[in-house]
């Protein structure tokens, strides 16, 4: 119902009231719409305000003047409006869906704010406000909704999420990341959803993916979900399969005090698919179309997991690990995956000590400090092929035979430089070298 009574939470940016006054000068009816409204109700500061009008994409160029217009999706109704500090507002044109394929909508113009709204996918996101008279419109309790801290479809349930089969997997995150119940026939609908979401591209269950490790605070609520609506059967079969705690380790990634980069979002994936081998773990990143590096960078850090979880964490409970292991584990890690690692096997080992596992595990304190020496072993010691103070040349010089002999010789001495880095001289690398040779290693 329409409310003229003034929300104090509601209290856009200037920019908002200069761009609702161009409409109004040019006689459009706007009205700020999506999460900038909802959070704003919920009391979350939100930097996107957004706006829905009854002018075309065409009339809002010539209201604002193609300088300050994008046509970000004029095919949807959708154009970008830059205000007076150049950031950019999507503006679309009230709409309703002609037809839909479960993904791509066609969209007619013309509707009003009502039908605009009624077309939305949950009641939260489906609340308007305009700025200059403080009127909400709110045809479909999302208010209310927000208040009981309940997620509730727009109208019927099922249509909405054959409309849209991604609103399945944002459903779940927007209930993850408030903390609100799913009502009973939404969650029915998403449930029933779950076999249909395979029409979903890879890179839009990325995204979607990436959003959840940004924005929830726990993703194990959402990764939770995913497994009990069967959109992870159908859509990443690999996080079907994880254990319960490489999900809850999700929340640990990111605490006070952890190493942060390359940031959480990853991290939080890393964690959540160690369980996976690592070539599960690639082909699942290259059907969500991560890119390439990163596809690498999972599947690396999930090895490195795999290798050295039992290992370190016994030497590191039995007591302080001696150089050379630490030396051996940077090697096997890389120096650049050092901090990733850490990040990975401190989330898993919280999650452990948080439920009762303590036995086998290595206390935080542990953890921190086998941290900081890592790190400085990997600024200071040799732990890598180009450490050494030797190169393929200086063996073939030598008499080394080039081929693949050449770099089996480099890693035998690499071996013996992380016993003892003081042999990483020129002189004592070719007496050994040389020596190898003699035994024909």
């Amino acid at each position: 119902m329409p409310s003229q009574r003034p929300d104090p939470r509601l209290q856009p940016p200037p920019a908002v009231f200069e761009i609702t006054a161009g409409f109004e000068k040019a006689g459009f009816e706007v009205w700020c719409v999506g999460g900038a409204v909802r959070d704003a109700l919920l009391g979350h500061p939100h930097l996107d305000w957004d706006f829905a009008t009854n002018a075309t994409p065409d009339q809002v160029r010539t209201a604002f003047g193609r300088k300050r217009t994008i046509p970000v999706g004029i095919a949807f109704g959708t154009v970008g409006v830059l205000d007076s500090a150049g950031v950019l507002h999507e503006v679309t044109t009230f709409r309703h869906d002609v037809r839909t394929d479960g993904r791509h909508a066609e969209v007619e113009f013309g509707a009003s704010l009502d039908e605009d709204l009624a077309r939305r996918d949950f009641t939260i996101n489906a609340v308007a406000y305009s700025a200059t008279t403080g009127e909400i419109r709110d045809p479909f309790g999302g208010r209310a909704d927000l208040e009981r801290r309940v997620l509730r479809a727009v109208g019927d349930a099922p249509q909405r999420m054959r409309e849209d089969r991604l609103r399945a997997l944002r459903g779940i995150r927007f209930a993850a990341r408030f903390g609100f119940e799913i009502e009973a026939a939404t969650w029915k609908a998403i449930c029933e959803s779950a076999p249909y979401l395979t029409r979903l591209s890879g890179e839009r269950v990325r995204q979607e993916l990436e959003k959840t490790m940004d924005q929830v605070q726990a993703p194990s609520k959402a990764l939770g979900l995913w497994r009990e609506s069967g959109a992870a059967r159908a859509l990443v079969p690999e996080l079907d399969g994880a254990g319960e705690e490489s999900r809850r380790a999700t929340d640990c990634a990111a605490r006070p005090g952890l190493p942060r980069r390359p940031g959480r979002r990853l991290t939080r994936l890393a964690v959540l698919l160690s369980d996976a081998a690592p070539d599960a773990v690639e082909s699942a990143a290259m059907r969500l179309r991560f890119s390439k590096h990163d596809t690498q960078w999972l599947a690396g850090i999930i090895g490195s997991w795999h290798r050295l979880d039992a290992i370190i964490a016994g030497k590191t409970v039995a007591g302080t690990p001696d150089a050379a292991s630490v030396r051996r584990w940077i090697a096997l890690i890389g120096r650049t995956q050092l901090g990733a690692f850490f990040r990975l096997a401190s989330a898993r080992w919280s999650d452990r000590r948080a439920n009762g596992l303590e036995r086998g595990v290595p206390s935080a304190a542990a953890v921190r400090s086998l941290y900081r020496r890592s790190l400085r072993a990997a600024l200071t010691e040799p732990v890598d092929l180009r450490d050494l103070a030797v190169d393929g040349d200086d063996l073939r010089k030598a008499g080394v035979t080039p081929g693949p002999r050449l770099g089996k010789m480099l890693s035998a001495l690499l071996d013996q430089v992380l016993d003892d880095p003081a042999l990483n001289t020129r002189d004592q690398l070719l007496v050994a070298a040389k020596h190898l040779v003699e035994r024909g290693a």
